[in-house]
Protein backbone atom coordinates (compact mmCIF):
# COMPACT_ATOMS: atom_id res chain seq x y z
CA UNK A 1 0.00 0.00 0.00
CA UNK A 2 1.77 3.10 -1.47
CA UNK A 3 1.64 5.77 1.36
CA UNK A 4 -1.69 4.68 2.65
CA UNK A 5 -3.60 6.24 -0.60
CA UNK A 6 -5.22 2.64 -1.74
CA UNK A 7 -8.82 2.93 -2.06
CA UNK A 8 -11.06 -0.08 -2.20
CA UNK A 9 -13.94 -0.40 -3.81
CA UNK A 10 -16.32 -2.85 -3.34
CA UNK A 11 -20.07 -3.30 -4.60
CA UNK A 12 -22.65 -5.42 -4.15
CA UNK A 13 -26.98 -5.47 -4.22
CA UNK A 14 -28.59 -3.37 -1.93
CA UNK A 15 -32.03 -4.34 -2.75
CA UNK A 16 -34.52 -4.01 -5.29
CA UNK A 17 -36.91 -1.17 -6.81
CA UNK A 18 -40.49 -2.54 -6.58
CA UNK A 19 -42.01 -2.66 -9.85
CA UNK A 20 -44.41 0.60 -9.86
CA UNK A 21 -41.19 2.78 -8.76
CA UNK A 22 -39.44 1.37 -12.03
CA UNK A 23 -38.07 -2.14 -10.68
CA UNK A 24 -34.64 -2.82 -11.43
CA UNK A 25 -31.73 -3.87 -8.76
CA UNK A 26 -30.50 -1.28 -6.22
CA UNK A 27 -26.30 -1.54 -6.22
CA UNK A 28 -24.42 -0.35 -3.39
CA UNK A 29 -20.72 1.33 -3.40
CA UNK A 30 -18.20 1.31 -0.66
CA UNK A 31 -15.30 3.12 -0.84
CA UNK A 32 -12.66 2.66 1.36
CA UNK A 33 -9.22 4.31 2.83
CA UNK A 34 -7.32 4.73 6.05
CA UNK A 35 -9.35 7.11 7.53
CA UNK A 36 -12.77 7.10 5.43
CA UNK A 37 -15.41 4.91 4.61
CA UNK A 38 -18.40 5.47 2.34
CA UNK A 39 -21.29 3.74 0.96
CA UNK A 40 -22.71 5.07 -1.98
CA UNK A 41 -26.16 3.71 -3.86
CA UNK A 42 -26.75 3.48 -7.74
CA UNK A 43 -30.44 5.14 -6.64
CA UNK A 44 -30.27 8.83 -6.79
CA UNK A 45 -26.45 8.54 -6.51
CA UNK A 46 -27.07 8.51 -2.46
CA UNK A 47 -24.55 8.98 -0.07
CA UNK A 48 -25.90 6.06 2.32
CA UNK A 49 -23.39 6.22 4.91
CA UNK A 50 -20.17 8.38 5.51
CA UNK A 51 -17.64 6.55 8.69
CA UNK A 52 -15.09 8.66 10.11
CA UNK A 53 -12.43 8.67 12.56
CA UNK A 54 -12.65 10.84 16.02
CA UNK A 55 -9.65 11.63 17.55
CA UNK A 56 -9.93 8.55 19.60
CA UNK A 57 -9.33 6.65 16.26
CA UNK A 58 -12.84 4.95 16.10
CA UNK A 59 -15.31 5.01 13.22
CA UNK A 60 -18.49 6.61 13.34
CA UNK A 61 -21.10 6.80 10.25
CA UNK A 62 -22.04 10.84 10.05
CA UNK A 63 -24.76 11.19 7.77
CA UNK A 64 -28.11 10.34 7.88
CA UNK A 65 -29.97 7.95 6.01
CA UNK A 66 -32.11 4.44 6.36
CA UNK A 67 -30.47 0.69 6.69
CA UNK A 68 -32.42 -0.51 3.98
CA UNK A 69 -33.88 0.48 0.49
CA UNK A 70 -37.48 0.58 1.49
CA UNK A 71 -36.35 3.70 3.73
CA UNK A 72 -35.16 5.89 0.72
CA UNK A 73 -38.07 4.65 -1.51
CA UNK A 74 -40.62 6.29 0.78
CA UNK A 75 -40.84 10.08 1.47
CA UNK A 76 -37.49 12.18 2.81
CA UNK A 77 -36.39 15.03 2.93
CA UNK A 78 -33.04 14.23 0.15
CA UNK A 79 -31.27 12.63 2.90
CA UNK A 80 -27.69 11.59 0.86
CA UNK A 81 -28.45 12.25 -2.69
CA UNK A 82 -27.89 14.06 -6.17
CA UNK A 83 -30.42 16.79 -6.97
CA UNK A 84 -31.64 18.25 -10.27
CA UNK A 85 -31.67 18.99 -12.70
CA UNK A 86 -31.73 22.26 -10.74
CA UNK A 87 -31.19 22.28 -6.85
CA UNK A 88 -32.56 24.19 -4.65
CA UNK A 89 -36.04 26.28 -5.32
CA UNK A 90 -37.26 27.90 -8.91
CA UNK A 91 -39.84 30.78 -8.21
CA UNK A 92 -43.27 29.52 -9.09
CA UNK A 93 -41.65 26.64 -11.50
CA UNK A 94 -41.41 28.83 -14.45
CA UNK A 95 -38.55 30.27 -16.67
CA UNK A 96 -37.79 31.25 -20.07
CA UNK A 97 -35.03 30.47 -22.61
CA UNK A 98 -34.51 31.90 -25.59
CA UNK A 99 -38.57 33.43 -25.60
CA UNK A 100 -40.15 30.18 -24.33
CA UNK A 101 -41.74 29.51 -21.41
CA UNK A 102 -41.11 26.04 -19.88
CA UNK A 103 -43.69 25.10 -16.40
CA UNK A 104 -42.29 22.99 -14.09
CA UNK A 105 -44.21 21.07 -11.15
CA UNK A 106 -44.44 22.61 -8.38
CA UNK A 107 -43.45 20.42 -4.98
CA UNK A 108 -42.79 23.24 -2.57
CA UNK A 109 -45.54 25.70 -1.60
CA UNK A 110 -45.95 27.51 -5.13
CA UNK A 111 -41.84 26.59 -6.14
CA UNK A 112 -40.05 24.12 -7.64
CA UNK A 113 -37.45 22.08 -5.86
CA UNK A 114 -34.86 19.98 -6.31
CA UNK A 115 -35.55 18.90 -9.83
CA UNK A 116 -39.47 18.51 -9.74
CA UNK A 117 -41.48 15.34 -8.38
CA UNK A 118 -39.03 12.68 -9.70
CA UNK A 119 -36.08 14.40 -9.73
CA UNK A 120 -32.33 12.75 -9.96
CA UNK A 121 -32.89 11.62 -6.80
CA UNK A 122 -35.81 8.85 -6.82
CA UNK A 123 -33.96 7.03 -10.54
CA UNK A 124 -31.51 4.61 -11.27
CA UNK A 125 -28.44 5.48 -12.67
CA UNK A 126 -25.92 3.43 -14.16
CA UNK A 127 -22.85 2.75 -12.72
CA UNK A 128 -18.83 2.05 -13.51
CA UNK A 129 -16.62 0.80 -11.16
CA UNK A 130 -13.65 3.11 -11.36
CA UNK A 131 -10.05 2.42 -9.71
CA UNK A 132 -10.79 4.65 -6.65
CA UNK A 133 -14.42 5.36 -7.05
CA UNK A 134 -17.37 5.22 -8.74
CA UNK A 135 -18.92 7.19 -11.80
CA UNK A 136 -22.01 6.99 -12.40
CA UNK A 137 -24.52 8.23 -15.77
CA UNK A 138 -27.83 8.88 -16.85
CA UNK A 139 -29.38 10.60 -19.86
CA UNK A 140 -32.58 13.06 -18.29
CA UNK A 141 -34.92 12.86 -21.84
CA UNK A 142 -35.99 15.90 -23.22
CA UNK A 143 -38.92 16.97 -21.65
CA UNK A 144 -38.32 14.93 -18.90
CA UNK A 145 -39.82 17.14 -15.36
CA UNK A 146 -40.79 19.52 -17.57
CA UNK A 147 -36.80 20.29 -18.52
CA UNK A 148 -35.83 21.23 -22.03
CA UNK A 149 -33.50 18.82 -23.87
CA UNK A 150 -32.24 15.37 -23.57
CA UNK A 151 -29.24 16.14 -20.93
CA UNK A 152 -26.41 13.49 -19.92
CA UNK A 153 -25.06 13.87 -16.73
CA UNK A 154 -22.19 12.07 -15.01
CA UNK A 155 -21.34 12.32 -11.14
CA UNK A 156 -18.39 10.60 -9.76
CA UNK A 157 -17.41 10.35 -6.43
CA UNK A 158 -13.54 9.16 -5.71
CA UNK A 159 -11.58 8.52 -2.46
CA UNK A 160 -8.33 9.24 -1.92
CA UNK A 161 -7.57 9.22 2.50
CA UNK A 162 -9.47 11.38 3.66
CA UNK A 163 -11.15 13.46 0.72
CA UNK A 164 -14.40 12.67 -1.02
CA UNK A 165 -14.36 14.31 -4.38
CA UNK A 166 -17.45 14.61 -6.17
CA UNK A 167 -17.55 15.42 -9.87
CA UNK A 168 -20.66 16.69 -12.05
CA UNK A 169 -20.86 17.07 -15.65
CA UNK A 170 -23.10 17.16 -17.99
CA UNK A 171 -23.95 17.91 -21.60
CA UNK A 172 -26.93 18.76 -23.13
CA UNK A 173 -29.02 18.88 -26.74
CA UNK A 174 -31.34 21.84 -25.91
CA UNK A 175 -30.08 24.87 -23.84
CA UNK A 176 -31.43 23.79 -20.31
CA UNK A 177 -31.11 25.22 -16.77
CA UNK A 178 -28.85 23.28 -14.64
CA UNK A 179 -27.40 23.43 -10.65
CA UNK A 180 -26.34 19.86 -9.53
CA UNK A 181 -25.87 19.10 -5.53
CA UNK A 182 -25.95 16.42 -3.03
CA UNK A 183 -27.78 17.05 -0.48
CA UNK A 184 -25.76 14.90 2.37
CA UNK A 185 -27.43 15.60 6.26
CA UNK A 186 -24.54 15.89 8.57
CA UNK A 187 -24.05 15.36 12.22
CA UNK A 188 -20.13 15.13 12.81
CA UNK A 189 -21.02 13.73 16.42
CA UNK A 190 -22.05 10.29 14.43
CA UNK A 191 -25.80 10.70 13.09
CA UNK A 192 -28.81 9.78 15.16
CA UNK A 193 -26.99 12.70 17.32
CA UNK A 194 -29.81 14.84 18.91
CA UNK A 195 -29.32 18.09 17.84
CA UNK A 196 -25.92 20.14 16.02
CA UNK A 197 -25.06 22.86 18.84
CA UNK A 198 -22.04 22.04 19.72
CA UNK A 199 -20.83 22.53 16.31
CA UNK A 200 -18.40 24.78 14.77
CA UNK A 201 -19.11 25.98 11.29
CA UNK A 202 -17.41 28.85 9.30
CA UNK A 203 -18.11 29.97 5.72
CA UNK A 204 -16.09 32.26 3.55
CA UNK A 205 -18.60 34.35 2.01
CA UNK A 206 -18.87 38.31 2.27
CA UNK A 207 -22.60 38.22 1.01
CA UNK A 208 -25.67 35.89 1.30
CA UNK A 209 -29.09 35.65 -0.41
CA UNK A 210 -32.51 36.84 1.66
CA UNK A 211 -35.36 35.32 0.76
CA UNK A 212 -39.24 35.82 0.81
CA UNK A 213 -41.64 33.83 2.83
CA UNK A 214 -41.49 30.98 0.24
CA UNK A 215 -37.84 30.61 0.62
CA UNK A 216 -36.90 32.41 -2.90
CA UNK A 217 -34.35 35.02 -3.23
CA UNK A 218 -35.45 38.60 -3.14
CA UNK A 219 -32.70 39.57 -6.09
CA UNK A 220 -31.04 41.38 -3.41
CA UNK A 221 -27.13 40.24 -2.20
CA UNK A 222 -26.99 41.81 1.00
CA UNK A 223 -23.78 41.91 2.85
CA UNK A 224 -22.93 39.55 6.17
CA UNK A 225 -21.34 42.10 7.71
CA UNK A 226 -22.29 42.93 11.24
CA UNK A 227 -25.79 40.44 10.65
CA UNK A 228 -26.12 36.67 12.08
CA UNK A 229 -24.82 35.31 8.60
CA UNK A 230 -21.69 36.48 9.30
CA UNK A 231 -19.98 33.33 9.23
CA UNK A 232 -16.34 33.62 8.42
CA UNK A 233 -14.92 33.29 11.50
CA UNK A 234 -16.31 30.12 12.76
CA UNK A 235 -19.41 30.29 15.55
CA UNK A 236 -20.24 27.80 18.14
CA UNK A 237 -24.14 26.99 15.99
CA UNK A 238 -26.46 26.55 19.15
CA UNK A 239 -25.24 29.70 21.10
CA UNK A 240 -25.13 31.78 17.71
CA UNK A 241 -28.70 30.33 16.95
CA UNK A 242 -30.05 31.60 20.50
CA UNK A 243 -27.73 34.84 20.16
CA UNK A 244 -29.71 35.88 17.37
CA UNK A 245 -33.00 34.28 17.92
CA UNK A 246 -32.77 32.48 14.69
CA UNK A 247 -34.94 29.11 14.01
CA UNK A 248 -31.78 28.21 11.74
CA UNK A 249 -30.51 28.51 8.34
CA UNK A 250 -31.81 27.83 4.82
CA UNK A 251 -30.02 29.95 2.81
CA UNK A 252 -27.92 30.90 -0.10
CA UNK A 253 -24.23 31.73 0.87
CA UNK A 254 -22.18 33.58 -2.55
CA UNK A 255 -18.68 32.33 -2.64
CA UNK A 256 -16.23 34.24 -4.97
CA UNK A 257 -16.88 33.81 -8.80
CA UNK A 258 -13.73 31.73 -9.67
CA UNK A 259 -13.65 28.31 -11.07
CA UNK A 260 -10.53 27.00 -9.49
CA UNK A 261 -10.93 24.78 -6.36
CA UNK A 262 -11.09 26.91 -3.06
CA UNK A 263 -12.18 25.94 0.71
CA UNK A 264 -15.60 27.41 1.37
CA UNK A 265 -16.64 25.91 4.77
CA UNK A 266 -15.64 24.23 7.60
CA UNK A 267 -17.92 22.34 10.13
CA UNK A 268 -15.82 20.55 13.34
CA UNK A 269 -17.33 19.16 16.68
CA UNK A 270 -14.87 20.07 19.14
CA UNK A 271 -15.74 16.99 21.38
CA UNK A 272 -14.99 14.12 18.24
CA UNK A 273 -12.14 16.10 16.84
CA UNK A 274 -14.14 15.84 13.83
CA UNK A 275 -14.16 18.00 11.18
CA UNK A 276 -14.88 18.47 7.28
CA UNK A 277 -13.70 20.68 5.28
CA UNK A 278 -15.43 22.32 1.76
CA UNK A 279 -13.46 22.91 -1.11
CA UNK A 280 -15.61 23.90 -4.38
CA UNK A 281 -15.53 25.33 -8.09
CA UNK A 282 -19.21 26.00 -7.41
CA UNK A 283 -20.44 29.97 -6.91
CA UNK A 284 -23.00 29.37 -4.00
CA UNK A 285 -23.08 27.02 -0.83
CA UNK A 286 -26.29 26.53 0.80
CA UNK A 287 -25.84 26.26 4.98
CA UNK A 288 -29.75 24.43 6.09
CA UNK A 289 -30.03 23.30 9.87
CA UNK A 290 -32.23 20.68 9.66
CA UNK A 291 -35.01 22.78 10.71
CA UNK A 292 -37.84 20.40 8.68
CA UNK A 293 -36.91 17.54 10.58
CA UNK A 294 -39.22 16.82 13.29
CA UNK A 295 -38.68 13.44 14.62
CA UNK A 296 -40.86 11.93 12.15
CA UNK A 297 -38.56 9.92 10.47
CA UNK A 298 -36.84 6.99 12.02
CA UNK A 299 -33.80 6.54 10.13
CA UNK A 300 -30.53 4.13 10.88
CA UNK A 301 -31.12 2.05 13.92
CA UNK A 302 -34.81 2.88 14.20
CA UNK A 303 -33.00 6.08 15.35
CA UNK A 304 -35.43 9.40 15.12
CA UNK A 305 -34.26 12.62 13.78
CA UNK A 306 -35.48 15.58 15.45
CA UNK A 307 -34.82 19.09 14.03
CA UNK A 308 -31.10 20.51 13.93
CA UNK A 309 -30.02 16.83 14.31
CA UNK A 310 -28.04 17.51 11.21
CA UNK A 311 -26.82 20.60 8.37
CA UNK A 312 -26.30 20.72 4.76
CA UNK A 313 -23.51 22.31 3.17
CA UNK A 314 -24.83 21.79 -0.39
CA UNK A 315 -22.63 23.50 -3.15
CA UNK A 316 -24.30 24.42 -6.07
CA UNK A 317 -25.63 27.91 -8.13
CA UNK A 318 -27.43 30.36 -6.42
CA UNK A 319 -31.40 29.67 -6.31
CA UNK A 320 -33.60 30.93 -8.61
CA UNK A 321 -30.55 31.75 -10.67
CA UNK A 322 -32.21 31.29 -13.96
CA UNK A 323 -35.01 34.19 -13.28
CA UNK A 324 -32.18 36.38 -11.78
CA UNK A 325 -29.91 38.35 -14.96
CA UNK A 326 -27.93 39.14 -11.90
CA UNK A 327 -26.81 36.10 -10.29
CA UNK A 328 -24.37 33.20 -11.98
CA UNK A 329 -25.40 31.87 -15.39
CA UNK A 330 -27.59 28.80 -14.62
CA UNK A 331 -28.01 27.76 -18.59
CA UNK A 332 -26.07 25.22 -20.17
CA UNK A 333 -26.32 25.33 -24.08
CA UNK A 334 -25.50 22.65 -27.01
CA UNK A 335 -21.89 21.89 -27.57
CA UNK A 336 -20.74 23.75 -23.91
CA UNK A 337 -20.09 21.21 -20.61
CA UNK A 338 -21.21 21.50 -16.94
CA UNK A 339 -18.17 20.66 -14.81
CA UNK A 340 -18.10 21.27 -11.70
CA UNK A 341 -16.05 19.38 -8.83
CA UNK A 342 -16.61 19.56 -4.74
CA UNK A 343 -14.83 17.89 -2.37
CA UNK A 344 -15.40 17.34 0.87
CA UNK A 345 -12.23 16.57 3.65
CA UNK A 346 -12.63 14.75 6.81
CA UNK A 347 -10.28 14.91 9.69
CA UNK A 348 -10.17 14.39 13.25
CA UNK A 349 -7.58 16.59 15.74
Amino acid sequence: RFGGAMTEVKREVFGQLPREEGGGAVEKFVLKSDSVKVEILSLGCIIAALEMKGRDGEFSDVVLGFDTLEGYTRKHPFFGAVVGRVANRIAKGRFSVDGKEYQLFLNNGPNSLHGGARGFDKVLWSPQVLPNGVCFFRLSPDGEEGYPGDLKVWVTYTLSGGELAINYRAQTSKTTPISLTNHAYFNLAGQGSQDIYDHEISIEADSYLPVDDTKIPTGEVAVVQGTSFDLRQPVELGKHLQKFHLDGFDHNFCLQQAQARRLVARARHPPTGRSMEVHTTQPGIQFYTGNNLDGSLKGKGAVAYPKHSAFCLETQNWPDAVNQPHFPNALLRPGEEYNHTTWLVFSAA
